[in-house]
């Protein structure tokens, strides 16, 4: 599988990892403040296609926050791989 964003090759679980460690400016996470919620976006850089989703997150204790986003970017790019897969036959 290729990395969307880079020449980085790999297997999927490879290239899962390198984006969360080379690319995770690509995953936005924000706060919602009509809402009241934080929310992540990642929009394929293939075809534009945003992606947004509600962060179900208990704690409002910035430094789990933190911790937090970290998992979340690797959710986000786990969308994002199953994206590339279904919708333009990667990998």
């Amino acid at each position: 599988m290729d990395c969307p964003y880079g020449d980085f090759q790999g297997k999927r679980g490879e290239v899962h990892r390198h984006l969360a460690e080379a690319h995770a400016e690509q995953v936005q996470i924000r706060q919602d403040e009509m809402l009241g919620q934080r929310l992540y976006e990642i929009t394929c850089p293939v075809c534009a296609a945003p992606y947004e989703h509600v962060i179900n997150s208990r704690s409002r204790d910035p430094r789990f926050l933190r911790e937090f986003d970290a998992e979340i970017r690797l959710v986000a790019f786990d969308m994002l791989l199953y994206h590339m897969q279904g919708e333009h036959g990667a990998g």
